[in-house]
């Protein structure tokens, strides 16, 4: 087996493996790199591989970065099948349509502005007809049933306790005469979150593809993050402020919506109205609704008795349209708005962010990890001067970064997770990391491990016999 290290490689986002194995090729994950505008878009325009030579997909979860590029796969000649989770298949057709929409509406906005100045029309990345191409392929697989995405591969997915439906993918290859498992871990959630199971951890394993976002860090307890995001709305509310809050529409921001919840029907906070402007987390949210067999058992609990943390509360306002979504800008009251994109890159929260960051009174909430030269990152690293759609603002907002939100596992968990097949294991190679995290990480695997460990350069290839 030859592993191609095409995405996710020496960074956080793009995940990309393209696995060569009894002749065959076989992809786990196609997202969406995220960055500099001109390089990402050259970037996940063009392919290191010819994608009609790929005869199947197998898809950890529905985030972007994960499954944001299967439009341009299929478009470039991909037609085979896509494995993932049922949830995964529901989450995924949603979130690359969704996808779509953004990616059209964004450059029409743009082009609008170029054809001011002179400048030729930019094309979207894809659409959402391209988008609305990958739902045929998508095949949902339930967690622990054996399935055969290429010949000598027997593949199974495993609870990752991400998002709703994420898994871990566990690959019993035979080669050659030999026999070996390959696990990828996708994204690894963390123990106790809220709505999901703590993830299944791996067994028996030979080769272990693993995240390494935060392998730098322990992460800050829950409740620590509650109470900082607390204090910070009673801050912000009492200036006056509204707190713009960008976030991912699918796990994030049922997350904060519940928090929400809790803080307002318990008095912490008055009862301010909260707005989440976002489609897609409203369709999300009736997704998660129809798969409550991937619920923990606080959250059947919860809808048992008639509830849902991310629908059970007055004053809360899901904003679908447009033009409602325009008119929460002519509103100057304490609001919350809780908006996509996550990394701020896309979406209404740009022109929420446009439209509140001249002003002190306001706060905008940094609640999850950030990639470079994101509008996010630029945000999280507080500097003075931003540029959205191509205008440059001074940002007087307050930003408040809060880490205990992640439904990333932190250092610890990481270490957990290779720990649970130290007896087997022959190899690990580390991804979905930015180096100073997987650098710290990869010292600490060195101490407890005996095996190789490796940290992929972008583009590198391994085989697994010869280098590991």
């Amino acid at each position: 087996m030859i592993i191609h290290f095409h995405g996710a490689a020496r960074t956080v986002t793009g995940s990309q493996f393209l696995l060569e194995v009894n002749n065959s090729r076989l992809l786990l994950e196609c997202g969406l790199f995220q960055g500099r505008r001109k390089e990402t878009y050259a970037r996940n325009l063009n392919f290191a591989f010819h994608p009609a030579e790929v005869e199947a997909v197998i898809l950890s979860h529905a985030h972007i970065d994960h499954s944001g590029n299967l439009p341009n796969l299929v478009k470039q000649g991909f037609d085979g099948v896509i494995h993932c989770t049922r949830a995964s298949a529901e989450l995924a057709d949603l979130m690359l349509r969704d996808s779509g929409h953004i990616q059209e509406a964004d450059i029409e906005y743009l082009n609008r502005k170029r054809q001011r100045r002179g400048e030729p029309a930019l094309q979207p990345l894809y659409t959402v007809g391209d988008a609305e191409a990958v739902k045929p392929l998508l095949r949902g697989q339930n967690y622990g049933e054996p399935f055969e995405p290429v010949a000598g591969v027997t593949a199974r997915l495993f609870d990752a306790g991400h998002i709703l439906g994420s898994a871990g993918v566990a690959l019993d290859v035979e080669e050659k005469g030999r026999r070996f498992r390959l696990w990828f871990s996708g994204d690894i959630g963390c123990y106790n979150l809220p709505l999901l199971p703590d993830p299944v951890m791996p067994e028996s394993v030979d080769y272990l593809i693993m995240e390494s976002t935060y392998g730098d860090k322990p992460h800050r307890d829950p409740q620590q993050a509650y109470v900082e995001l607390r204090d910070v709305l009673r801050r912000t509310f009492q200036r006056g402020g509204k707190a713009i809050i960008p976030a991912f529409a699918v796990g994030r921001t049922q997350e904060l919506v519940y928090s929400l919840n809790r803080m307002i029907s318990g008095g912490e906070l008055p009862a301010v109205p909260v707005y989440v402007d976002s489609p897609l987390a409203v369709n999300a949210t009736h997704i998660f609704r129809r798969f409550p067999e991937y619920f923990d058992d606080e959250t059947r609990q919860f809808e048992r008795s008639g509830r849902h943390p991310a629908l059970s509360f007055d004053g809360l306002t899901y904003i679908e349209s447009v033009e409602e979504s325009k008119k929460l800008n002519d509103i100057h009251q304490p609001m919350v708005i809780i908006s996509a994109s996550g990394m701020a890159e896309s979406g209404r929260i740009l022109h929420h962010l446009r439209n509140t960051i001249e002003d002190r009174r306001n706060t905008v909430v940094i609640v999850s990890w950030q990639a470079p030269h994101t509008l996010g990152r630029r945000l999280a690293d507080r500097e003075p001067r931003l540029r959205i759609f191509g205008e440059e603002f001074t940002r007087k907002a307050e930003v408040a970064t809060i880490g205990g939100f992640s439904a990333h596992a932190d250092q610890g968990m990481l270490l957990k997770y290779a720990a649970a097949s130290r007896r087997s294991l022959r190899g690990i190679m580390l991804v979905h990391g930015e180096p100073r995290a997987a650098g710290v990480l990869y010292e600490q695997l060195r101490q407890q491990h005996d095996c190789p460990i490796r940290y992929p350069d972008p583009g590198e290839d391994i085989r697994i016999w010869d280098v590991l």
